[in-house]
């Protein structure tokens, strides 16, 4: 296979062997703490693997991260993303009190909390969360009647070379962002 057409290789950054599979689309953190200054993020802020909550003045902001799978109509496999929503303070409770219970499965409202690069969010969109067994991230649907790019593209698919292009462009930025970490905070890696 030639170079522009051969499979995608990354360099895992959990094992740091190399990987011809696609990899999953994460972002380390919600947007809402992305966008808070460095005394913020440290004085009002609590970022976990799984969890984050932004401490305002006024409210309490309550993050989970989760996972969606978006359709690829011409390929066996999907394109994984890994993304935050924000959950009311009733449902993170109950997020929290059975983050161990392996047979916990519940749903909850959520609204996504990451732009993703190839669509323009000027609203964040309504999101079913669905908690699965095993202790595993809870998986997230757009809601289908929400008129948007991201939650069209949900449900129609999108297409091999597609997914393909936003991996690329992924691993690029992080290529071209490796001496820009040092100083600024990733808002993305892939699992």
């Amino acid at each position: 296979m030639d170079k522009m057409n051969g499979p995608i290789k990354y360099t895992c950054e959990c094992c740091g062997d190399i990987h011809e599979n696609w990899p999953a689309l994460t972002f380390i953190s919600p947007d809402n703490y992305d966008l808070l200054s460095a005394d913020d993020k440290k004085n009002i802020a609590e970022l976990k693997s799984d969890t984050c909550i932004i401490n305002h003045p006024n409210q309490t902001d309550r993050f989970i991260r989760c996972t969606l799978t978006q359709l690829v109509n011409d390929h066996c496999e999907g394109l994984e993303y890994g993304l935050w929503v924000s959950l009311s303070e009733k449902s993170f409770q109950d997020y929290m009190e059975n983050f161990d219970n392996d047979n916990h499965e519940v749903q909850y409202f959520g609204w996504l909390c990451n732009d993703i690069p190839e669509y323009k969010f000027p609203e964040s969109i309504p999101t079913t969360v669905v908690t699965k067994k095993g202790n595993q991230r809870p998986e997230i649907f757009p809601h289908e009647s929400f008129d948007h790019p991201f939650v069209r593209d949900y449900y129609n698919g999108i297409s091999k070379k597609e997914a393909e292009s936003r991996i690329k462009m992924m691993l690029q930025k992080t290529k071209d962002n490796k001496l820009a970490l040092t100083s600024k905070k990733a808002w993305w890696k892939f699992w």
